[in-house]
């Protein structure tokens, strides 16, 4: 019994080295990112702002109403809602302000983007700008998203952050909105990989777009920004981030709906990881870019790392109270890994959240742990349904606006 929890504990040691170690260097790498300035484009794209909304009535025409008075050239860009259940009212309502409007009844976000991709001829638009229903792009968003295709991007993440913070909760989901910029957008660019998709404020070449969303695994899959990562690596395309291009976005201010946001992320991770091995995989040139995006799927989500630390302390308690030495490494060697992750996510942390506010949120942490193993018993291996996050935040800070 001892022999085999000291493999296990070794082998899961291993695995915690070489994930941290991962993480760490690529913190490290994001600090030194250098952004070359693009030249600002001398030609207008036609864009598409396209929003699929599901029961967002309360929310969808203030997102809306923002889109419509961006400052991007009118002329060259259109406000589409893919309107899945919304209330007659609403679509109305949409419409009246001058945005289109298609209904469809789809219940699934990829099916929704499909769907509209689908109705537009070829050659009306360029890019295709995704936005979630509670997203708001701020000032020359589209602007510097348009030096940055014409400069030759064709896939475009914009720096996704959060517009509320009005809970705990809320503010340790922004927290980890930003560490993820730092870690999978500006440490994989510094590196020369591709960023990662957040899910909304993306942008993508129009005929790219349709031609990943009319590939059918994508329409019965909750995951699709996982999706488009996986059709881009296929394809040889880098995602290209535009720190200074910010979308606001709801970030989840209950461990009810962090509960299942998270299972839908845990559910769609699973899923892709599993393609890795897929037949479909097997042509593609497994280069470091390749390797790259697999060792992401590997990784753990943040919370669950601090579940498995919570979980070695005690045992270290164990073993000090008790005297049996029943896992290996020595708890040193655990203590020291503990230490590099905190670090890892102190350089990912902005400076702005290093204030009195975290440290009073850092209470929900045991809360956030639990509902993430909550989530983790939930997984379902082939969901089919989607599982949408809840928006109910309209207002925005004075210095968010």
């Amino acid at each position: 019994m001892v022999t085999f929890l000291y493999i296990a504990g070794l082998l899961l040691f291993i695995y915690l080295f070489c994930s941290i170690t991962y993480l760490l260097v690529v913190a490290i790498a994001g600090l030194m990112y250098r952004d070359e300035p693009i030249p600002a484009a001398t030609e207008y794209a036609r864009i598409l702002i396209l929003i699929p909304s599901f029961r967002d009535d309360h929310i969808i025409r203030n997102t809306v109403e923002e889109a419509l008075n961006h400052n991007y050239p009118s002329s060259n860009f259109n406000v589409m809602v893919v309107a899945d259940t919304l209330q007659s009212g609403t679509v109305e309502d949409l419409r009246k302000m001058g945005a289109n409007v298609l209904e469809v009844n789809t219940r699934m976000k990829s099916r929704s983007i499909h769907a509209a991709l689908d109705t537009l001829p070829t050659g009306q638009y360029e890019l295709v700008m995704l936005l979630d229903a509670d997203n708001i792009m701020k000032a020359d968003c589209l602007l510097l998203v348009n030096n940055a295709f014409k400069a030759g991007h064709l896939a475009i993440q914009c720096h996704r952050t959060a517009k509320n913070e009005q809970t705990s909760v809320a503010l340790l989901d922004a927290i980890s909105e930003e560490i993820n910029n730092h870690l999978f957008r500006l440490g994989q660019q510094s590196l020369g990989f591709s960023a990662a998709p957040s899910g909304s404020g993306m942008a993508v070449e129009f005929h790219l777009l349709k031609a990943i969303f009319n590939w059918k695994p994508i329409l019965e899959n909750p995951g699709e920004d996982r999706e488009i990562d996986m059709q881009l690596l296929k394809r040889g395309i880098q995602m290209h981030y535009l720190p200074e291009a910010w979308v606001l976005d709801e970030k989840v201010a209950s461990h009810d709906v962090f509960e299942k946001q998270r299972l839908r992320w845990l559910e769609a991770q699973w899923y892709h990881l599993r393609m890795f091995w897929e037949p479909d995989m097997i042509g593609i040139r497994k280069d470091r870019h390749y390797y790259n995006k697999l060792v992401q799927n590997l990784l753990l989500p943040r919370s669950l790392y601090l579940v498995v630390f919570s979980a070695i302390i005690l045992l270290v308690i164990i073993r000090y109270t008790t005297g049996w030495a029943f896992f290996f490494p020595v708890p040193g060697w655990w203590l020291s890994l503990l230490l590099f992750f905190l670090l890892t996510l102190a350089i990912a942390m902005p400076s702005r959240y290093y204030s009195s506010p975290t440290i009073k949120a850092l209470l929900s942490l045991p809360g956030l742990m639990i509902a993430m193993l909550r989530a983790l018993f939930k997984v379902k291996r082939s969901r089919k349904e989607f599982i949408p996050t809840p928006k109910t935040y309209t207002g925005l800070k004075e210095s968010q606006k």
